[in-house]
């Protein structure tokens, strides 16, 4: 019998991802099962164990997709070392979401609302599964913590008021974030830039200066 090669195991690893990806979004982690997964990527339940041991195995790497799609644009923005107000943190993280082009391992286009609709289901995930919850905290800290530095700069360079506390806003900023998520996924929020000017409004009349 031919040994299977990686390419080919990685591609059928991807079309397990994505049969998750999309009965989770549909009927959630826990009314999902492995033979339903096994189902929809069409292979046999045993084939799917051979690529992953569990179901929570691939929750965590759905996971780890849909906060990457949320908090990589963020990523990128704080990469450029330029100073940053919470309207441009927030931007960062919301416009893409309207053109998301995050792909799979197999190169495939992932739907946002599928993975935005993983991502609510993640939150509550974090409250039962300890691994989750260490590895979401050290990117929710690290992201936290870039964002801080960007709004120091933003509050030197004139474009962030001075009176704001730049760490404890960063928790404002993620709070705006998951807010959005959930209104988008759980009751169809669609007007993302709506949402942002809204945003700036609202900073605006706690500022008194336009943002």
């Amino acid at each position: 019998m031919p040994k299977i090669t990686q390419a080919r195991r990685d591609a059928n690893r991807a079309v397990i991802v994505a049969a998750a990806r999309h009965c989770f979004s549909r009927d959630g982690f826990h009314q999902t099962s492995m033979p339903d997964i096994a189902a929809a990527a069409g292979l046999s339940t045993g084939a799917t164990y051979r690529y992953f041991t569990s179901k929570e195995e691939i929750i965590l790497e759905i996971a780890g997709d849909a906060f990457r799609m949320i908090f990589e644009p963020v990523l990128r923005l704080l990469e450029l070392d330029q100073p940053a107000g919470i309207d441009d943190l927030v931007t960062a993280a919301v416009e893409p979401m309207e053109r998301s082009t995050e792909r799979d391992a197999a190169g495939v286009v992932i739907p946002p609302g599928e993975l935005l609709r993983c991502a609510v289901q993640a939150w509550a995930e974090l409250l039962r599964n300890d691994e989750l919850r260490d590895t979401a905290n050290q990117g929710f800290e690290a992201v936290r913590s870039r964002m801080s530095t960007a709004l120091r700069q933003g509050q030197a360079a004139g474009t962030v008021p001075t009176e704001l506390d730049a760490d404890r806003s960063t928790r404002v900023v993620m709070a705006l974030l998951h807010g959005f998520v959930l209104q988008r996924a759980a009751f169809g929020l669609d007007d993302t830039a709506g949402f942002i000017q809204d945003v700036r409004d609202v900073l605006e009349v706690r500022t008194g200066s336009p943002r």
